[in-house]
């Protein structure tokens, strides 16, 4: 019986200065996600990923990175976009947050108004979103997943190595302590 190949290693390294991190920069422990925001079951994960964070504190650095599925989910690259627009206003988690816990409201005006919302420049926002300022993110992104051997969302990789298990939460608390 043929033994199947391992799963890809993370193709491109986590960059402190590029990446959107949570947690501690220098955590011995690191988590990326490669999600889209219109997906059920990274919705789902969302709140697990903010209990692991609660749970290992500054021993995890977590990575979001974008995975829209636009064939599936047919605003989950413009909420890509947006979540990159209201980062290069210094928010990207505050509205990544939001547009997971609004997963079924992500239509533009719905993105605008999570824009005031958080208190951006509006005009700056709803100016970066019609010309698609921020798409070559959310492309290198794409990319660097593809080049990673990511094919659905969410897809993890614990210090550099694809995880397969469980999106629970003692799954994936259990293979990053022992990563």
């Amino acid at each position: 019986m043929a033994v199947p190949p391992p799963p890809a290693p993370l193709a491109v390294p986590v960059d402190n200065g590029r990446d959107h991190i949570r947690g501690s920069l220098d955590a011995p422990m690191t988590l990326v996600e490669y999600g889209d925001y219109e997906c059920p079951h990274c919705g789902a994960v969302h709140p697990i990923i903010r209990a692991l964070l609660e749970q290992i504190g500054p021993q995890l650095r977590f990575v979001f990175r974008h995975f829209p599925l636009s064939t599936m989910h047919r605003h989950a690259m413009r909420a890509a976009e947006a979540a990159e627009c209201a980062g290069a206003q210094g928010k990207f988690w505050e509205m990544h947050d939001l547009l997971f816990q609004n997963q079924q409201h992500l239509a533009d005006e719905n993105l605008i108004e999570y824009a005031t919302r958080l208190q951006l420049d509006a005009a700056r926002f709803e100016r970066d979103l019609a010309s698609h300022a921020c798409l070559p993110r959310v492309q290198e992104d794409y990319r660097g997943a593809m080049r990673s051997g990511v094919k659905g969302t969410p897809s993890f990789f614990i210090n550099g190595v694809r995880y397969k298990g469980e999106y629970d939460l003692e799954p994936l608390l259990q293979a990053i302590r022992s990563s």
